[in-house]
């Protein structure tokens, strides 16, 4: 699908609000104080790039960023109906300039999902905060394709994200269409669990979302990695089988409890709060 998500929106964003699950969260990318950072933390600190320093400011001891807030609202593991309940009425009590809403990806990997119930679940969802907050930036799902684990669920999130595409349009929403952002099918961009970006990934989509309102950034998301050396299929296979062990096991072994990732996490941002 071509990326024709990038628009001309120049309006001064002054606050921002994320809302989903792990991939917003930011797990993946470690931060220096245990909690995770990810790319809505790093596409924050590109929109308050843009404001005007604030009266006061007169160097890099001071905060060049006092006039801008950020709320991230997402949880690990979260399900779309979830989200909707405890996110949504949240986001909208905030009202911020800009919402970036994901989610569904937890719900499509599971069997016998529909994606065309849930797009419709994901619209009434997007028509009740398009009345409160300013923007509603809609997020698509990855390409699967170089994820063994959730290769087989390629088609049906490519169906779910058409939905999203067309619910974008009716809402006149800018899309963040992860689908197309091709750096992102290098292993480089995965975390080991190949399930989360890694810091490197997480930066790509943060630099991908700012194209998407039309920003400048200081770097291309789809720029070229470097070579690497050529892996041969003893390396392979070793990696395959310490995933496994690592993280696949344990992942179906939360699946089969009925246990989330998210069980007793809370936001890390509830609040509007300068960066």
């Amino acid at each position: 699908m071509a990326d024709d998500s990038r628009n001309n929106q120049q309006h001064t964003i002054g606050s921002y609000a994320a809302i989903g699950d792990s991939f917003t969260e930011g797990v993946g990318d470690p931060g220096p104080d245990g909690t995770y950072l990810g790319w809505a933390d790093r596409f924050a600190v590109l929109l308050a790039d843009r404001l005007p320093a604030p009266d006061g400011v007169t160097g890099p001891e001071d905060s060049p960023h006092g006039d801008f807030r950020y709320a991230n609202l997402a949880v690990r593991g979260r399900l779309l109906d979830q989200i909707v309940e405890e996110q949504i009425p949240r986001a909208k009590e905030l009202a911020p300039d800009l919402v970036s809403f994901c989610a569904g990806g937890n719900d499509i990997i599971r069997p016998g999902t529909d994606p065309d119930d849930l797009a419709e679940r994901f619209e009434r969802a997007v028509a009740d905060l398009s009345n409160a907050v300013g923007t509603v930036m809609v997020t698509t799902g990855f390409d699967t394709r170089g994820v063994p684990v959730l290769r087989h669920m390629r088609g049906k999130i490519a169906t779910y994200n058409v939905h999203l595409r067309a619910i974008a349009d009716r809402y006149h929403c800018p899309v963040l269409d992860l689908w197309s952002l091709r750096s992102v099918q290098d292993r480089r961009a995965w975390d080991n669990d190949r399930l989360h970006l890694s810091p490197e990934g997480h930066t790509r989509v943060a630099l991908r979302a700012a194209q998407v309102l039309g920003h400048d950034v200081p770097a291309d998301p789809d720029q070229p990695w470097p070579p690497q050396a050529q892996r041969t299929p003893f390396d392979e296979r070793r990696d395959n089988i310490q995933w496994a062990r690592e993280y696949l096991v344990p992942w179906i072994g939360r699946r089969l409890r009925g246990e989330s990732s998210g069980d007793h996490v809370e936001a890390k941002r509830p609040d509007l709060l300068p960066l």
